[in-house]
């Protein structure tokens, strides 16, 4: 009976381990960094959070993840396309305005974020060049919004196809 006892111990134990490994797997395939998992903007694991809110810029944003490492909080934007050889200036500003974010909501600066696509993973530091190029981008965005008329920023036939003033749009591609 003890023998039976001991192998059926072992076997758990064995069967624990390659469940940790495999969820230690599955995390470092997925581009999070290690710690815990604080906020998520999926409902894959738990009720969507509320989105994280800058009332000195007007600036709200729900980043996917917020993972908390060492006791700092880093935003992670998982995106599902294939990677660019480097990430989009347009994700880059998206992950600065999460870590501005994160400051606001939490008190304490993230050192970086992390910008996850579909077959790499870019950590971006969130240095006060980014945080000062965000500002004037935002400062940028708000003077656009009280012209009556903006230029198109692009010339991307798929983007202005998915976007949401397409039919009111004068230059849409």
């Amino acid at each position: 009976m003890d023998s039976l006892l001991l192998a059926a111990a072992v076997l758990l134990f064995i069967a624990a381990l390659v469940i940790f490994r495999s969820a230690g797997k599955q995390r470092q395939l997925s581009g999070l960094p290690s710690g815990r998992i604080i906020y998520s903007d999926t409902d894959r694991w738990k009720k969507v959070e509320k989105p994280l809110y800058d009332p000195v810029y007007g600036l709200t944003g729900k980043p996917d993840y917020l993972v908390e490492d060492r006791g700092a909080i880093i935003p992670v934007e998982v995106k599902s396309s294939r990677a660019p050889s480097l990430p989009y200036d347009s994700h880059v500003f998206q992950l600065a305005a999460y870590c501005l974010l994160v400051e606001q909501a939490y008190g304490e600066r993230p050192p970086y974020g992390i910008l996850r696509y579909r077959d790499r993973t870019f950590s971006i530091d969130y240095t006060p060049e980014l945080e000062q190029e965000l500002h004037a981008l935002l400062k940028e965005i708000r003077g656009e919004e009280r012209q009556d008329e903006v230029d198109r920023s692009h010339h991307e036939p798929a983007r202005c196809a998915r976007c949401g003033y397409r039919s009111i749009c004068d230059q849409r591609l």
